[in-house]
This record gives C-alpha cells, structure tokens and sequence, in this order.
C-alpha cells in the first residue's frame, strides 16, 4: 500500500510538474506582455493563487467542478489544483528569469539577422530557463510534499494510504516515521533526476561545474 501510494505521489509530481511548467511559461509571456488584458489576468491569476492556501483550492476544485455535474476521480481533481497551483509559482520564476536577459542580447541577436523565433528559442527562453532551473526544481520539489494535503479529497497518495494504515493498525507514530522516510527518499529521487536533465539541457552548465 505504501508503494502504490508512493507512486501516486509521483504520478501527481510528474504530471504537475510538465502541466505547471508549461503554464508558467505562458504566464510569465502575458505578465511581460504589451497586451493589457493578458497581462491583468496573469498578474490576477498569480496573486490569488499565491494567496491562497493549496488545501482552500484543492476544495474550491473538488466541489466546483461537482457543483457543475463535472464527478471526475479524486486523482484528477487533486492532479487539477496542483498544476493551478504549481502554475502560478512556475510563473512568477519564469518572469525573473525572462528580465534577467539584458536587451543587449537582443539587440545582437538582431545584429545577426537571427528569426524572431529563433532569438525567442535561443536567446530568451533557454537562458532563462537555464539561470531559473535550480529555483524551479526546487518548486517542484515542494510540490510533491504539498501533495500530502490531496488525501483530504480520498486521493490515495502516500500521505492518504498513512492515515488507513495507521487508523487499522493504531499505530501512528512508527506509520508516519514510515512516510516521513518516504517522502525523504522521493525528495531525494526527484532531485536527482532533476539533476540529470540538467546535465543533460545545459552542457554549458556541466562544463562550468554549475550544475545541481
């Protein structure tokens, strides 16, 4: 039970992760925007989301999607607020990594008759994700252990599947001692495979020894 929870735990990290990411890009795009519209509901999606506590979304999900017929399974549900959630911190990083890039660099970039896509892809957007990488990781670290508060809504991750075990067995501090090493030893996991992709994203970095 505690593997199969784990892994949950991990497929709601993962999937928020990749989701929460792309979010955050697109977000941090319109909060940078000359388009005033995107850029108010990006600054307002970020500041509500990051005023708020996760667990008070996880619900505003749950019974929201409810009150309008929508009865999804607690994974989806949990999988939903944790990438609204996730998005809104993604995006604020993406932000301060897209105003660390000096115009200097832009003005080159355009001195070299490079496409705008192109000056976007290798000149803005992979620097910025480059010098932000450690921070967003470590969001996304974070993440994984915020997911503990998704057993509210019968989502049978880790911190769920300790609460049934320790609820039939009463014997709740050697159950909880048993997640905590859990969660430690996922922590541990993510960071790591983090650390690879990083390896593997930014040769730059590797070469520097900058890596995580």
């Amino acid at each position: 039970m505690f593997l199969d929870g784990a892994v949950l735990t991990l497929k709601l990290a993962t999937g928020a992760t990749l989701a929460g990411f792309a979010i955050g890009t697109v977000g941090a795009v319109a909060r940078r925007s000359s388009v005033r519209w995107a850029q108010r509901a990006s600054t307002a999606y970020v500041e509500t989301i990051r005023n708020t506590p996760l667990l008070v979304q996880i619900f505003l999900v749950y019974f929201g999607l409810a009150s309008i017929g929508w009865k999804l399974p607690a994974f989806s549900v949990a999988l939903a607020a944790l990438v609204i959630n996730v998005g809104a911190y993604a995006t604020e990083i993406m932000r301060a990594g897209f105003d660390s890039i000096h115009k200097g660099q832009l003005e080159a970039a355009e001195c070299l008759a490079l496409s705008r896509r192109q000056v976007y892809w290798h000149v803005v957007l992979l620097p910025a994700i480059e010098r932000v990488y450690p921070a967003l990781t470590s969001q996304f670290v974070l993440l994984m252990l915020a997911s503990s508060v998704c057993s509210q809504i019968s989502a049978e991750e880790l911190t769920a599947v300790a609460n049934f075990v320790q609820s039939d067995t009463y014997r709740p501090f050697e159950t909880y001692v048993l997640v905590a090493v859990g969660y430690l030893l996922l922590s541990l996991v993510m960071r790591a495979g983090f650390w690879g992709l990083g390896l593997l994203l930014f040769p730059r970095r590797r070469r520097l020894g900058t890596t995580l």
